[in-house]
C-alpha cells in the first residue's frame, strides 16, 4: 500500500510538475505575471513568496495550476486592470502559447521518458525462430503445458517456420480455439487452445488479435544518444495515437466507459511498475504523461482546451466574452469534471471489489 502511494506521488508529481512548468515558462517568456505556482491543489503546507510569485506544494496531490495576473479561471476573482503584465492583454498567440506549453511539455516529457529508458535498456530484437522464450502465467499455452524452451511447429496443421509465422496466424484469431503442436524435450507435444483477445494498435487503429500467452527471445543491443531520443520521439507518437483512437473509441461507444481508471487504478499500475524497477515506472509515467496531455486540451471547459477554445472565440469576435458568459461555461465544465472524477472513482472501487 505504502509503495502504491509513494509511486503515484511520484509519478503525477512529474507529469503536474512538467504540464505546470510548461504554462509558467510560456507565461513569463511572454511577459504575463505569474501570482501563484501551486503543484496540488488546497490546502496548502508549504508556501513560498519569491519576487511576484508564491510558490506553493497542495495537499492533494491530482494537479496544480499556474495563476496569471489577467485571466479568468474558475474562481473568477481576478480583476482585468488593461495592464500590459496581464494575461488578458496579449496577443492571440501568445495565449495560445501559453495554454497550450503544459501540452506540450507532457509530450516532451514523455519522450524523453522513452528516450532515457532506450538509452539504458537499448533496442529490443526479437530472434525469428519459433522458440518460447517466456510463458505467460494463466494464459492457454501455459495452461497447455507449454514450457520456455519449447519450439513450435506448427498450428491448425500449419507448418511455421519463424516467429513471424505464428504470430500472424494466432493474432488473426481472437478468441477462437485452435490447434497447436511443440516439440518439448525432444517429445512432440499437441493441444487445442482459446486464444485470448487483446487489442493492439494496426495500422492507426486499435484492433483486437488473439494471444495465447508466448514470447520469444529478446535480445537488446547498445543504443545512443541520438538513437535513444529518435526512439523516444516514436514511442511518444505510437503512445499518441492509442490515446487519441482510445478516446475516439470511448466518445463512439466502441469501448465501454467502464475500461476508464481514476487515481486508485493508477495507484496500483505505478505500485506494480515501481516494484518491478524504475524503468518500469519511468514507462508508466510517460504513458500517463501523454493521456494526461490529450485530456487536457480536449475542449472542455476549465481545461487547457476550453481555455484555449474561448481564447479562440475571443479572437474571432474582436472582443473578449463577457463575465457572465465566462462563468457560465467555467461552472459547466467544474460540473463535467467533477462528474467524471466521481465515475472513475466508482470504476476504481469496482476494480478492488
Amino acid at each position: 500500500m505504502l509503495t502504491n502511494i509513494l509511486a503515484i506521488i511520484f509519478a503525477l508529481g512529474i507529469i503536474v510538475l512538467v504540464h505546470e512548468l510548461g504554462h509558467f515558462l510560456a507565461a513569463k517568456w511572454s511577459g504575463v505575471r505569474v501570482d501563484r505556482f501551486s503543484i496540488g491543489f488546497p490546502p496548502h503546507f508549504f508556501k513560498k513568496q519569491s519576487g511576484e510569485t508564491e510558490y506553493c506544494l497542495g495537499i492533494i496531490p491530482l494537479g496544480g495550476y499556474v495563476k496569471m495576473a489577467g485571466m479568468l479561471d474558475e474562481n473568477m476573482d481576478e480583476e482585468i486592470k488593461g495592464e500590459p503584465w496581464e494575461f488578458a492583454s496579449k496577443s492571440v498567440p501568445q495565449k495560445i502559447f501559453i495554454l497550450t506549453a503544459g501540452v506540450l511539455m507532457n509530450f516532451i516529457l514523455a519522450a524523453v521518458l522513452f528516450a532515457i529508458i532506450t538509452f539504458f535498456m537499448g533496442i529490443p530484437e526479437s530472434s525469428n525462430t519459433t522458440v518460447v522464450e517466456q510463458v505467460m502465467p494463466d494464459y492457454p499455452a501455459a495452461e497447455a503445458g507449454m514450457t520456455a524452451g519449447d519450439r513450435i511447429v506448427s498450428i491448425n496443421n500449419k507448418s511455421v517456420d519463424t516467429w513471424e509465422d505464428l504470430t500472424k496466424i494466432i493474432h488473426n484469431l481472437p478468441n477462437t480455439e485452435i490447434s497447436v503442436t511443440w516439440t518439448s524435450d525432444g517429445d512432440t507435444k499437441s493441444a487445442s487452445v482459446t486464444t485470448k483477445v487483446d487489442k493492439q494498435m494496426i495500422d492507426g487503429e486499435l484492433k483486437e488479435i488473439g494471444l495465447i500467452g508466448i514470447a520469444p527471445e529478446v535480445t537488446y543491443r547498445n543504443a545512443g544518444v541520438f538513437e535513444s531520443f529518435g526512439s523516444g520521439i516514436s514511442q511518444m507518437w505510437y503512445w499518441g495515437k492509442v490515446t487519441v483512437v482510445s478516446l475516439k473509441m470511448l466518445v463512439t461507444g466502441q469501448e465501454s466507459m467502464k475500461s476508464i481508471g481514476g487515481p486508485i487504478f493508477i495507484a496500483k499500475l505505478a505500485g506494480d511498475s515501481a516494484r518491478s524497477g524504475l524503468l518500469d515506472l519511468l514507462n508508466l509515467v510517460a504513458i500517463i504523461s501523454i493521456n494526461i496531455g490529450f485530456l487536457n486540451i480536449l475542449p472542455v471547459p476549465a481545461l487547457d482546451g476550453g481555455h484555449l477554445v474561448i481564447t479562440l472565440i475571443e479572437g474571432a469576435k474582436g472582443e473578449p466574452l463577457s463575465v457572465k458568459t465566462r462563468m457560465i461555461v467555467q461552472q459547466i465544465g467544474m460540473a463535467l469534471l467533477l462528474t467524471l472524477m466521481v465515475f472513475v472513482i466508482y470504476n476504481d472501487i469496482l476494480r478492488l471489489l
